[in-house]
């Protein structure tokens, strides 16, 4: 079954069309002609983001490298955001060069998000390079095979959050991660793909029904509200190491 793109026609929340909006001004000022494209990703590219919850996750693509000018322009944008949009909770930015996305090298990286995860609010939608895609294992892996460091970065995290805030917004990160890292690994058979981290959660239980109290659990710490550390860390421990012993199985078993 082939995958549908998201519906760009489609208008955003009422409260995300000023930031989309002032977000690409700020951009094509601070990049100027070097400016190809800008996208949006996740929650608010599917219009069910919440305010004061999710953040704005941006993809820039830009015809040459920019790496001087990168973080002083991100930061500036943040800043302005922080006080111009509270309810926005982060501005989250991964850049590319043009010539990179547009490469069967970028099939299962670039060109799957742009396609079935984004999308264009600036430029040339390099999202039409690329056709629909069908649920794999190749998509899968490439997007969560990397849950072995996941785990172990936001273990540390956690472990070392010096307030509730911090550890908070670790939880949750970690959560969606691992949430969306299980459908993953059934995916091959569900032959589906899910965003929403809870919906990835429900479908995986249909297939592993035994992990209902760690899926259940990942649900909690997707709240805002501050678990035990021990508690969060014994769940990393303990699913996400699952997690990543079932990766490495099924790569094994499909390769």
């Amino acid at each position: 079954m082939l995958l549908s793109p998201i519906d760009s026609k489609e208008p955003l929340q009422a409260e995300y069309e000023p930031v989309v909006k002032d977000l690409v001004g700020y951009l094509k000022g601070g990049l100027g002609d070097n400016l190809h494209s800008v996208y949006i990703c996740g929650s608010v590219a599917r219009k069910c983001a919440v305010p004061h919850q999710s953040n704005v996750d941006i993809v820039v693509i830009t015809h040459d490298v920019f790496t001087q000018e990168k973080t002083t322009l991100f930061n500036t944008i943040k800043w302005q955001f922080q006080r111009r949009y509270p309810f926005v909770t982060e501005l989250a930015f991964k850049t590319a060069l043009a010539k990179e996305v547009a490469s069967l090298d970028s099939l299962f990286s670039w060109g799957f998000m742009l396609r079935h995860t984004s999308i264009c609010v600036y430029g040339e939608n390099l999202a039409e390079c690329f056709g629909d895609y069908e649920p794999s294992w190749e998509i899968a892996k490439h997007w969560n095979m990397d849950v072995k460091d996941w785990v172990a970065v936001y273990r540390h995290r956690i472990a070392r959050a010096a307030n509730a805030e911090e550890q908070i917004k670790a939880q949750v990160a970690i959560a969606k991660k691992l949430l969306r890292a299980s459908y993953s690994v059934v995916m091959p058979k569900d032959k589906r793909w899910f965003d929403s981290p809870v919906k990835c959660g429900e479908v995986f239980l249909q297939y592993h029904p035994e992990k209902k109290v760690e899926i259940e659990r990942l649900g909690i710490l997707l709240g805002q509200r501050c678990i035990p550390k021990r508690s969060v860390v014994g769940l990393l421990d303990g699913f996400g190491q699952w997690l990543v012993k079932e990766y490495k199985k099924t790569e094994f078993r499909i390769g």
